[in-house]
């Protein structure tokens, strides 16, 4: 990869920083704290690269738009809050799913998403109901 710069250093500070799944626009508005004169295009462009060198992976739910994390390693999966629609990563995981294939099937690897309110949306929900 080629030699790091500012924008590069500010987006994977973002990343970094929020510790789960980001959309580009989100990446963008954070970098810009950093970076005021970063651009969408620049933002795609260093993703692309950070996710050639192995360091960004894609995470990809269903009719949604490519949200981009740290790569990691360790399986896990994702939790997405439907009030606020940010998504999270899940690091428990119930195992096996091979009991739920049809006879003769074989999983080979399963991804799964949760769906519901996130503890930030929840206060603010509670508060709203009680203020």
């Amino acid at each position: 990869m080629e030699r790091s710069t500012r924008q590069r250093s500010s987006i994977r500070a973002v990343m970094e920083a929020a510790g789960r799944p980001l959309l580009p626009a989100e990446i963008l508005n954070a970098a810009q704290h950093a970076v005021p004169a970063i651009g969408l295009a620049t933002v795609y462009r260093n993703i692309k690269q950070l996710a050639e060198a192995g360091e960004v992976q894609s995470v990809e739910l269903p009719g949604e738009a490519t949200r981009y994390a740290l790569a990691e390693h360790a399986h896990h999966h994702h939790f997405r809050c439907t009030h606020c629609e940010r998504v999270f990563n899940v690091y428990a995981c119930p195992g096996s799913m091979q009991e739920l294939a049809p006879p003769g099937f074989v999983v080979e690897r399963h991804a799964l998403t949760l769906y519901g309110t996130c503890g930030d949306c929840g206060q603010d929900r509670a508060a709203a109901k009680h203020g």
